[in-house]
């Protein structure tokens, strides 16, 4: 089989390069470990209880890991999609000799080093692709570096990030199509590409794009652009649209349970936003890059979405959105909440109806 990416070099590299966490006793470190589960479950009845959903499949207990781990773990994700489709998109030929060895362990030094840098940055996660219905990861160094950093009193951060990131677990674990409709779009975007040379050249020059990025501040590449093709644009506005909801409903139920649950969130929030906004000349270019920068205006523009809805049809009403893949908002029915409620309802019922 034609190998795209060295996946050993790559986890050898996430390894090397993933910088260490914050200094802290291997006590202390049990100790966020544990409350970070215990808050997990605290968070998974909160976030039931404000969204009115519940998990309809079995949800594998949360994993809380470390910079390694965590990349080692989208590693294992990442290989259940690319070898499949590498093997789909090559007729399971064999490698093509020295040119491709050589390319695949570059690929891999690349994808590692991108994964190197997300992993001292990423809070938690829902990790769909390695298993069905997928696992809820937290990244406990940067946790406690990042409340550190803002002053925030531990236990009201930890317990702010589990509401997000529990949300997305609930998104996927109470609307079990879920899972199958994102993974059969990321299958689409790439059955939408013109050839297996050219997808793959897509893919090798990407990975290229956001490792030299790493190294060059003046990058003004988009990642987008380079392995986008115009029979993929209608699947990514499709996917821009599903992920501008996941995200702005998470923000929207954070910010709903924890005012009454964290005693400091008004100060947690102010905080973290400022820091979402900040960064160097090199942070902001590696954030474009890597499509962060889309994802934290996704926040924005999400949550106002879900925010409208739920302000004129009350959550009852919201949760039709997760009746099935037609029920979600298009793309331009993101900033026009109006038009989804027409479509989807009819009419605009009573709050709560």
């Amino acid at each position: 089989m034609a190998q795209f990416v060295d996946w050993d070099l790559a986890a050898a590299t996430a390894g090397a390069l993933s910088k260490s966490g914050p200094a802290v006793s291997y006590d202390d470190a049990m100790a966020v470990v544990s409350e970070l589960r215990a808050l997990t479950d605290e968070a998974a009845g909160h976030v039931a209880a404000y969204t009115g959903l519940h998990p309809q499949v079995d949800v594998p207990p949360v994993r809380v890991v470390d910079r390694k781990d965590w990349a080692a773990t989208n590693i294992q994700g990442l290989k259940q999609v690319i070898i499949p489709l590498v093997t789909r998109l090559s007729g399971d030929k064999q490698p093509g000799g020295l040119a491709d060895a050589i390319g695949s362990r570059v690929t891999g030094v690349q994808a590692g080093t991108i994964l190197a840098y997300l992993s001292g940055r990423v809070l938690g996660q829902y990790e769909v692709f390695s298993g069905n219905p997928g696992q809820l990861l937290l990244n406990a160094p940067n946790i406690v570096e990042v409340e550190r950093k803002l002053g925030a009193e531990p236990r009201d951060f930890r317990l702010w990030v589990c509401l997000h990131e529990v949300t997305h677990r609930t998104q996927f674990t109470a609307v079990p199509w879920m899972r199958g409709y994102f993974l059969g779009e990321v299958q689409a975007f790439v059955d939408a590409s013109q050839s297996t040379e050219h997808i793959l050249e897509r893919l090798r020059r990407g990975v290229a794009t956001l490792s030299d990025a790493l190294r060059d501040p003046e990058s003004r590449s988009s990642v987008l652009d380079i392995v986008q093709t115009p029979g993929q644009k209608a699947v990514l506005d499709r996917l821009t649209a599903l992920m501008t909801l996941l995200e702005g409903h998470a923000e929207f139920v954070m910010d709903g349970v924890g005012p009454e649950v964290i005693p400091s969130v008004e100060s947690i929030r102010a905080k973290f936003n400022r820091r979402r906004e900040s960064g160097n000349p090199l942070e902001k270019a590696i954030r474009r890059l890597l499509g962060i920068e889309v994802k934290m205006r996704q926040y924005a523009e999400g949550r106002k979405f879900v925010h409208g809805v739920v302000e004129r049809v009350g959550m009852d009403g919201f949760n039709k959105i997760f009746d099935s893949p037609l029920t979600l908002p298009r793309l331009d029915e993101l900033g026009d909440p109006d038009a989804w409620v027409t479509r989807v309802h009819g009419s605009q019922p009573a709050i709560g109806g």
